[in-house]
């Protein structure tokens, strides 16, 4: 049965490549081939997603799309077994919301192999709350403490920190302990403080260049979600054996190093993949956010709940720089 829907829809003119993002109506007819027809109950607003709108950014692969690289929702038509009408079900990553239609639409269609259960524990809202920002910053932690760091390790600069990854991953550390140190650019003292961080650091403080390959240690570990020159501060101003997890580039896809780093202090760089993440890892680390590490300030990561209608609004202020924490989408209206 063919149903029509709102979904926020970015066009592109083919003659002045001029894109334009608005509210339209959309039949599932003209969704993408998929295994799951899912009815959408909740989405949020990442950073990719705002980039979806700016044609220079090259993360759409193709328009028109529907932007939105997270989803929750309902199942309500399966051709895999592993689904059946009435699941709960949330996706992150893969193509959505870049090369096949996501998140900020009423229902989406999507591959079965995307799919994963909601988890007991995990509401609709709480899932997409957390996102692909959540999943992240959960491999992230997931990965220092593979490579040994352990709260009585020393402290964990998290870079980026008002920002929804790290956000998450302040407050996940400091519920486990962790003493933990976030940088920002933005006055959010109180904000970072409320969600466990012990030392606020300005993104001048681990921006700042150096003629030196090695600095004074100060960090056991690090989570990046910045690239540049605050990546190459973290890997002369980590401590002997220490590991740095890095997953962004807003400051940079490019960075300037030597192996000094990794071959006088034993340094681990560890790039942090949630697009192609593998399905059990996945599964696994949605596991734990819905239980041991979920966020004990959720609530308080959130700043605000939109509906599909005000989307536009907080995207832009993404791309302005001037967004503070998660924004949830609620698709039930």
């Amino acid at each position: 049965m063919t149903r029509n829907f709102p979904a926020l829809y970015v066009e592109e003119n083919a003659e002045t490549r001029e894109v334009t993002v608005g509210i339209k109506e959309v039949a599932t007819s003209e969704l993408p081939a998929g295994d799951v027809l899912i009815e959408v109950r909740y989405s949020d607003v990442n950073y990719k997603d705002a980039l979806a709108t700016v044609p220079s950014s090259r993360v759409v692969r193709h328009y028109p799309m529907i932007p939105g690289i997270d989803l929750s929702g309902v199942v309500v038509e399966s051709r895999s077994p592993r689904f059946r009408e009435g699941d709960e079900v949330l996706v992150t990553g893969y193509d959505l919301g870049t090369a096949h239609f996501g998140g900020f639409s009423r229902y989406a269609r999507v591959h079965a192999d995307w799919v994963v259960p909601l988890p007991a524990g995990l509401s609709h809202w709480d899932a997409m709350a957390l996102g692909t920002a959540g999943f992240t910053a959960a491999l992230a932690i997931q990965a220092l403490q593979m490579h040994g760091i352990r709260p009585e390790s020393g402290p964990v600069l998290v870079t980026g920190a008002t920002g929804g990854a790290g956000s998450i991953a302040v407050n996940i550390l400091a519920d486990q302990h962790y003493e933990v140190a976030a940088s920002t650019g933005k006055s959010a003292r109180d904000y970072l403080t409320a969600l466990g961080a012990s030392r606020i650091l300005s993104r001048e403080d681990v921006s700042a260049s150096s003629k030196r390959p090695l600095d004074h240690e100060e960090w056991a570990g690090g989570i990046d979600s910045i690239g540049g020159t605050t990546l190459e501060y973290l890997l002369r101003t980590t401590q002997y054996g220490g590991s740095v997890a890095a997953f962004g580039m807003r400051g940079g896809s490019q960075i300037s190093t030597s192996v000094f780093p990794f071959i006088l202090r034993g340094i681990h760089l560890l790039g942090i993949d949630s697009v192609n993440c593998p399905y059990g890892t996945r599964t696994e680390i949605w596991q734990r956010l819905a239980g041991e590490w979920k966020p004990s300030q959720l609530n308080r990561i959130v700043q605000n709940t939109v509906s599909l209608q005000e989307l536009p609004k907080i995207l832009e202020q993404l791309l302005q720089g001037s967004h503070l924490g998660r924004t949830v989408v609620d698709l039930t209206g």
